[in-house]
């Protein structure tokens, strides 16, 4: 079977997106999207998102993991799959779409997408670790020289610790910049290394940011494939909604691949 395949990137997190509103690609197949997603095996992503179709949104986002593994919320995935059905034709500004996490609202300008994500209902320190839901698992921790920091190395142990199992968790480093920006740099499971960027993370930094630090949104994230920013409204003690995702989202190139 043949399948053309389009890549998008968004600051640096970059994906595979198949237009499946047919549903035939072999979405079961987990070796064969670990297969695409490798770097020197395949197209290399740091995911593969199927668009389908969904009887009450404009579409579904059907989220994998470099692993080939169905996963959890991804923010600049969600972005990416936003300006792809845009460059489909599916919608004119705004859209609604089904996630694994549910409802999502987005807006579309020429440089940016606006991306509602999943409300937090709730902060937990897990022996010293702040951790949250952003729609998939983070910890957060600040460091003071983000730069020499071997994030691949510390992310993994924590991403492994018995505190975050059976599923385990991404981990964030984050360091403040100034009183409105952070820099930020991910270890991020499935993918089991660092990402140029990681939006439900960068998400969770900033909601860790306002709540411990005072940093008053919209906050703007550094992370190694540019920069993004997040807005949102505290709706009490470690509650926080209306959260918007705000980035660029680009198509890189497009392509056939026969599996």
């Amino acid at each position: 079977m043949t399948f053309d395949f389009f890549k998008y990137q968004g600051t640096g997190n970059d994906f595979v997106m198949i237009d499946d509103r047919s549903q035939t690609f072999p979405a079961s197949d987990q070796a064969l999207v670990e297969r695409i997603c490798h770097r020197r095996f395949g197209v290399g992503a740091d995911g593969l998102i199927l668009l389908q179709n969904d009887p009450e949104y404009d579409f579904r986002m059907v989220y994998f993991n470099a692993d080939g593994a169905e996963g959890s919320m991804c923010g600049n995935g969600g972005r990416c799959i936003v300006r792809f059905a845009h460059d489909l034709g599916l919608f004119e500004k705004e859209t609604r779409f089904r996630a694994v996490d549910g409802e999502h609202i987005a807006v579309v300008t020429d440089e940016e997408i606006f991306l509602k994500m999943s409300n937090v209902s709730g902060i937990a320190d897990r022996d010293g670790l702040t951790f949250l839901n952003t729609g998939s698992p983070h910890v957060v921790r600040f460091a003071d020289d983000l730069e020499s920091l071997d994030v691949v190395a510390e992310g993994r142990a924590i991403r492994y610790d018995s505190r975050f199992q059976p599923g385990g968790t991404n981990v964030n480093f984050a360091q403040v910049i100034d009183d409105k920006t952070v820099f930020v740099r991910t270890y991020e499971r499935g993918v089991e290394d660092e990402t140029y960027s990681c939006g439900t993370g960068v998400t969770a930094v900033a909601l860790i940011a306002s709540q411990q630090l005072g940093m008053t949104e919209p906050i703007s994230v550094r992370t190694l494939g540019g920069n993004l920013r997040v807005s949102f409204q505290s709706a009490g003690e470690g509650q926080f909604e209306t959260i918007y995702l705000i980035g660029p989202a680009k198509r890189v190139f497009t392509g056939l691949i026969t599996v």
